[in-house]
């Protein structure tokens, strides 16, 4: 988790407030010591309906053709 004291975040928030957004925990300082931190909100959870469309949409996979295809890949006997 990075870091940054008060004067850097007040000339550079909108740096700091982008490291967030892309996922990154931030602790504020001032002084030395550590007085807030900065996180990502958690994003909601999607609901059933939402993943069962989403699921209707994935292409259908041939198990006898994955098999061949991972066996090329990796040795047949795992």
């Amino acid at each position: 988790m990075s870091s940054v004291n008060v004067l850097e975040l007040r000339n550079r928030g909108g740096e700091v407030v982008e490291r967030v957004a892309r996922g990154a925990s931030v602790i504020v300082t001032k002084g030395g010591a550590a007085v807030a931190e900065l996180r990502p909100i958690p994003k909601p959870a999607l609901d059933r309906e939402t993943l069962f469309e989403r699921f209707k949409r994935l292409p259908s996979v041939d198990p006898e053709a994955l098999r061949r295809d991972l066996d090329r890949v990796i040795e047949p006997s795992l």
